[in-house]
């Protein structure tokens, strides 16, 4: 008898080690498959769960497919694909920007988006994000809000117009980002915009920053009060649909990890 129990206990300490074992061996995976569907993605790439939602790159990080020269039929040479990222090479010529220079965008109009990318200015730098605009003025800015790109601590610009409202993340020139969290000439920012039937958002390092609604009179009103309408009088008057643009202001400025999903 003694020796029976003997036996039916080792049988029972086996069988609890092998289902420990066995229980292990599951968390191991479930957390192995967790940090796998967590972690990002390589730079200029997508995720296997961002194709299923719909995101498409604009960038692959070695060649300007789809990027061109505002009014322009060919990627001007102002700019390069440089250790995976599109750059603005200064010229030192402020917006005048290089001879075969200027801003770039993607050849496809879009309305309603979420955009995401990374940005880096280099030391008393300035660039900006255009998006919505239009190729029917000798400038994408005449017709499109932009996403500020600004060195804060350098450049000038940081403190003129209102309120902060050229500072980077900023809606340039009319709206403040709030909190104003970009970080220093250097260093990569991750910024996301989102366009959804008139309402715009500008994310900047995970928070939003700027929040407001095109062509309402709140909107009309803010633009009327600006320098825009002197640039165009029908700037307020934002398309439902346009490019995105990058711009060249004459000074360095690197972007990549640029996707865009459609709403």
């Amino acid at each position: 008898m003694k020796k029976i129990v003997l036996l039916l206990m080792v049988a029972t300490i086996a069988f609890a080690g092998c289902k420990n074992q066995s229980k292990k061996a599951s968390d191991e995976k479930a957390t192995a498959e967790k940090v796998e569907k967590s972690a990002p993605a390589p730079l200029n790439t997508l995720t296997d769960q961002e194709k299923k939602d719909g995101w498409v790159l604009l960038f692959d990080g070695k060649t300007s497919d789809g990027w061109r020269g505002y009014k322009k039929d060919h990627f001007p040479t102002g700019w390069e694909v440089a250790d995976g990222t599109l750059h603005c090479i200064g010229s030192g010529r402020g917006e005048a920007g290089a001879v075969d220079g200027g801003d770039i965008i993607y050849d496809k109009k879009f309305g309603n988006f979420d955009l995401k990318l990374d940005w880096k200015i280099s030391e008393g730098g300035n660039s900006g994000i255009m998006y919505l605009g239009q190729e029917t003025k000798d400038h994408i800015w005449e017709t499109a809000p932009e996403m500020q790109i600004l060195d804060n601590e350098r450049h000038p610009d940081a403190k003129l117009g209102k309120d902060g409202n050229r500072q980077a993340g900023s809606l340039y020139d009319l709206i403040p980002a709030k909190p104003q969290n970009a970080k220093p000439a250097g260093e990569w920012n991750s910024i996301e915009i989102i366009s959804y039937k008139g309402t715009i958002v500008h994310k900047q390092n995970g928070e939003t920053v700027v929040e407001y609604h095109l062509w309402t009179p709140e909107w009309n009103k803010l633009v009327a009060d600006s320098k825009f309408p002197a640039l165009n009088p029908d700037w307020a008057n934002v398309a439902t649909e346009g490019y995105i643009g990058l711009q060249d202001h004459g000074d360095d400025v690197w972007f990549r990890n640029i996707k865009i999903k459609e709403l």
